[in-house]
């Protein structure tokens, strides 16, 4: 494996989305996601407002019809659909105009159609995509193998976000070892053509040709939930047209810092997903502010 870094504190101020004076709410990005079930609505809230809260100027959200009224109560600044109304000629991201996918966050695993919806993404968008949670179930067949290559082949950037034992799923099929995170991320990289973010304590990013290590975990961060907020985080930032590697890196540090904040706040034995996203304005003054 090559060598492992972190950012430093300047780097990651340069990486900051900060919008310009005339922007409006799409040129902020819009982030499209495809999130929730009728099991597991809540990770479509969780993940939708955390984009918001990460910057991202328009957040649609499409997800299973039972859980329309409740994403739409929760926050409605969210424009929220059933996912029956994805159309197949998805909005492409164009200049002026960002637009990332976010996929799989708080999908039921029992649902056949989740993986058949995780697919039309891949497919579809001519835009980055982050896959999340079991929503990554999609990937490890052989059409969901076709659907990356082909992504990566058209220069679509791919996003992977799994914790350990998802991790540990995606690297059966290549037989991947599992022992270190770090070894792990980027061999998911290479196997994938994606950018995978290997989440933990410490979590790992890696493009396959470069790793990087964010060390600001805490066990704030170990309740349900947090994960989606993760995901929405990141997929705002791509959205916001950040690099993905960038975007992952900052992303995931933003997150860290947030989570930290919410156990000062709360503490460590409290901290909820949501307080997470409460903190997120903390853990970028403290970002830009150090």
């Amino acid at each position: 494996m090559q060598d492992v870094r972190e950012y430093s504190n300047d780097e990651l101020v340069a990486l900051v989305p900060l919008p310009t004076d005339d922007a409006n709410k799409y040129a902020r990005g819009t982030l499209s996601a495809v999130v929730g079930s009728e099991r597991y609505p809540g990770a479509a809230c969780l993940a939708a407002y955390a984009s918001q809260r990460m910057g991202a100027g328009y957040t649609e959200v499409f997800t299973s019809p039972s859980a329309v009224p409740l994403v739409q109560g929760y926050r409605p600044s969210l424009v929220v659909r059933p996912c029956t109304a994805l159309a197949t000629n998805l909005p492409s991201s164009t200049p002026g105009k960002p637009r990332a996918y976010l996929v799989g966050c708080g999908f039921d695993a029992d649902d056949g159609g989740t993986e058949k919806l995780a697919h039309f993404v891949l497919k579809h968008a001519d835009a980055p995509v982050l896959v999340d949670g079991t929503g990554l179930n999609a990937l490890v067949s052989e059409k969901g193998r076709r659907l990356l290559k082909r992504r990566f082949l058209n220069g679509n950037p791919t996003v992977v976000t799994p914790h350990a034992g998802e991790a540990a799923r995606l690297a059966r099929p290549f037989d991947l070892p599992t022992d270190d995170p770090g070894a792990l991320a980027q061999a998911l990289s290479l196997a994938y053509g994606v950018i995978a973010v290997v989440k933990g304590p410490v979590t790992y990013v890696s493009d396959g040709e470069r790793t990087v290590r964010m060390t600001h975990g805490t066990p704030a961060l170990a309740k349900a939930g947090t994960g989606d907020v993760l995901a929405g985080m990141t997929a705002a930032l791509l959205a916001q047209g950040l690099d993905p590697f960038e975007a992952c890196v900052l992303g995931t540090e933003l997150h860290g810092r947030a989570g930290m904040a919410a156990a000062a706040r709360w503490s460590v034995i409290a901290a909820t997903a949501e307080d997470v996203i409460a903190c997120i304005p903390d853990a970028l003054a403290e970002l830009v502010g150090a």
